[in-house]
């Protein structure tokens, strides 16, 4: 059975998939199936065959990769309202990351036939090429963080970047970024002894406060003023 159509209104909170044409939307939602996963369930591990382009209901997800000695380097984290793992698809190379659920966490999976289905339509085809191109505008940032930022900057620049959240969702900043200390470290490369430093420098400087697998924005132009992020 294919999902509720009142899944439309969660969904589009993400400006990308809203300004898709009614009948697009209609189609990946109607044409995908619901998964439920467990917080601590995998979706997908790095190396699977590509089977669908997905999108997060409800809860959060965690895109990382897990070297052999253990260590874990968490890319990204996914909340409501985000489409991903279209690359793969376009490519047709395995998964190059896992995807974990952080809580209870609702998917929706768009199948791969679906997707090159969509893939013949103008007006899908350029979305998705506007999506990538917003992923690569993000990740020359990471990559110019980690060479020519000092800890503190690319810490700000990372709180900054999640607090206005996925790359195709409302650009509008939300003050309380949804993200653990251990989440943020591992995103960062750094100790978590390293980024508590920071924080703590941070919160006696009123840039921001800190909570329960949470961070609170308290001021964004001071932050802004930490950084050269426009």
């Amino acid at each position: 059975m294919p999902p509720c159509p009142d899944l439309l209104q969660p969904l589009s909170v993400n400006h990308w998939f809203s300004a898709l044409p009614g009948p697009i939307r209609e189609i990946m939602v109607g044409e995908s199936k619901l998964l439920h996963l467990r917080s601590g369930e995998m979706l997908y591990r790095r190396g699977d065959a590509p089977d669908g382009m997905y999108a997060v209901v409800s809860g959060m997800l965690k895109l990382s990769t897990l070297r052999k000695d253990g260590k874990e380097a968490a890319l990204a984290v996914l909340e409501a309202g985000t489409w991903f793992a279209e690359s793969s698809l376009l490519n047709g190379q395995p998964r190059p990351h896992d995807a974990t659920a952080l809580r209870k966490t609702e998917v929706l999976m768009l199948p791969g036939a679906v997707f090159h289905g969509l893939m013949a339509r103008v007006e899908f085809s350029r979305a998705i090429a506007t999506l990538l191109a917003e992923r690569i505008r993000l990740l020359y940032g990471v990559v110019e963080a980690a060479t020519l930022r000092t800890t503190r900057e690319r810490i700000v620049h990372r709180l900054l970047a999640l607090a206005h959240g996925d790359a195709a969702a409302d650009p509008t900043i939300r003050r309380r970024v949804p993200v653990s200390q251990e989440a943020l470290a591992m995103m960062l490369g750094i100790s978590r002894q390293t980024l508590n430093i920071e924080l703590k420098q941070l919160v006696e400087l009123g840039a921001i406060r800190v909570g329960y697998r949470h961070i609170e924005l308290l001021s964004e132009e001071h932050l802004l003023n930490m950084t050269d992020m426009p």
